[in-house]
């Protein structure tokens, strides 16, 4: 049986072209809003600042966030502070973001990191859709337990889902028990923190290795990290995962690999959220 939604939030982020600017409309329900929105680069980039005031999940609580880039848009998603998940005692916490990206619009979904608490069960869900012309970055950046508070994740799981339509799905439990996973060398190889940066669009990828190969310099500090590419018929997709000790570490990895990416990719220069720097 299914647990009961205890206090669920929704927010619905509808982003349209408008002459040369990128505006964002906003309905919410619960409570999780639409902060600001923020132009740093030009009107054409729309910078959107999402906020849940409670400041964490708990066993019972569900965030829904539906985002339509509408065609020719240009919309960033971000945070100003970490997503927690608590600890569980009223079944499974889940947030599940949903996303279309229109006709030659681009998305940026570059929230702050997840922090999974001991004894927490939670979902994490982030799914993606692309039609022809349109492309997208996307990051997530997963901590387990608090390890500067000397509270292990020795209890718990975590499930993480990340989708592109048609192009790439990562699905799968992190669970406290599953020590293989956790500690093994073809997993976590005893690190507590997963980086993911994964940049997609529906057409060929011409330059793939000159931007794997440029990547995966920026990544020479970080021993457990790779980069790869892959190609199909409904387009092409550039991978990064990171395993590390520290969220931090781990976070400016992919933030270093996502500026230069952008900057070849779209011809516009590194950008970090200004909440970032609050």
């Amino acid at each position: 049986m299914a647990d009961a939604v205890r206090w669920p939030a929704r927010l619905a982020l509808d982003a349209r072209r408008e002459g040369t600017a990128t505006r964002v409309h906003a309905r919410h329900d619960g409570p999780l809003r639409l902060l600001k929105t923020l132009y740093p680069e030009s009107d054409a980039v729309a910078h959107a600042v999402l906020v849940h005031p409670p400041g964490g999940l708990v066993g019972g609580d569900r965030l829904d966030i539906a985002i339509d880039v509408q065609p020719g848009a240009h919309l960033l998603v971000t945070t100003p502070a970490a997503t927690r998940f608590y600890r569980s005692v009223a079944g499974e916490a889940a947030q599940v973001v949903q996303a279309r990206v229109g006709e030659g619009a681009r998305l940026e979904w570059v929230p702050q990191e997840t922090l999974a608490y001991p004894a927490c069960v939670a979902r994490n869900e982030v799914k993606l859709s692309l039609a022809p012309g349109a492309s997208l970055f996307a990051t997530e950046v997963l901590g387990l337990g608090l390890p500067a508070a000397a509270q292990p994740f020795d209890l718990g799981r975590v499930l993480q889902h990340l989708e592109i339509e048609g192009q790439w799905l990562d699905r799968g439990w992190l669970d406290a028990a599953d020590k293989a996973l956790l500690d093994g060398p073809c997993g976590l190889a005893g690190r507590r923190v997963l980086g993911t940066l994964v940049y997609a669009q529906t057409t060929p990828l011409a330059d793939a290795e000159t931007l794997l190969a440029d990547g995966r310099e920026l990544l020479a500090d970080q021993p457990l990290s790779g980069a790869t590419h892959l190609a199909g018929s409904r387009g092409s997709v550039l991978l990064v995962r990171v395993v590390g000790d520290e969220v931090e570490a781990v976070t400016v990895a992919l933030r270093r690999v996502r500026a230069l990416w952008r900057e070849r990719l779209w011809a516009l220069p590194a950008s970090d959220p200004r909440i970032w720097a609050t």
